[in-house]
């Protein structure tokens, strides 16, 4: 039984299917959160095709490492971009397949036959199905900026001119006050404020938030 999926495993024609399909499973695994289905299967089958080569002798434990590094440099390249030590990984990669398959033109034809593969699964789920790499959004800061979180825009906000707020740090010029329950930075017109005063906001240019102090 054993000998039987070796056999087919390693048949050169198998592989010239087995790789694009490895490949397109790979694709999937990067439009979902974690491995997922299309990632643990091409895992497996990634197994598979060095296990059942190095039974028949084709792969040798060097060109596993090789892979191995690839697969290394790859997970290094999503956390520091750079495309040097990416593209250093999938020639690690591609050069220990090629070398571990029986057949190596048809090996060759294999991985170029997945690389097209690849990039046409990739295509169509961004532009036909509106998918998102989520391993991107991994990389991505996606934390909203917003005066919920303490967050104040630069527009120009001349609806706070006028209005009362009280310090709650010194003003040195500047500083922090609270207004309605939001934090906004501002500067005082010169003269130190302390805290817990009362100011008023009368000049707003972009992000800087002018006050006065308010008199009794």
């Amino acid at each position: 039984m054993l000998d039987n999926v070796v056999d087919f495993v390693t048949n050169p024609i198998v592989v010239l299917v087995l790789l694009p399909i490895i490949s397109l499973l790979f694709i999937t695994s990067l439009f979902t959160k974690g491995l997922g289905i299309g990632g643990i299967l091409g895992s497996i089958l990634l197994v598979l095709f060095f296990a059942a080569h190095s039974i028949e002798g084709y792969s040798s434990p060097g060109l596993i490492f090789l892979f191995l590094i690839g697969v290394l440099f790859i997970f290094l390249e999503l956390i520091i971009p750079g495309l040097i030590i990416g593209t250093i990984g999938f020639a690690s990669i591609s050069a220990s397949i090629l070398y571990t398959g029986a057949d190596f033109m048809l090996t060759a034809y294999a991985l170029a036959i997945a690389l097209v593969v690849a990039i046409l699964g990739m295509v169509i789920l961004m532009k036909l199905f509106g998918k998102k790499m989520s391993v991107f959004n991994r990389m991505v800061l996606t934390d909203s900026t917003d005066t919920e979180k303490g967050y104040v825009s630069n527009v120009n906000r001349t609806e706070l001119l006028q209005r009362e707020a009280k310090t709650v740090t010194p003003l040195r010029p500047s500083g922090v006050v609270m207004l309605d329950g939001e934090r906004l930075d501002v500067v005082s017109e010169g003269s130190f404020i302390d805290v817990d005063c009362l100011v008023v906001i009368i000049k707003v240019e972009g992000s800087r938030v002018v006050v006065r102090e308010k008199k009794e």
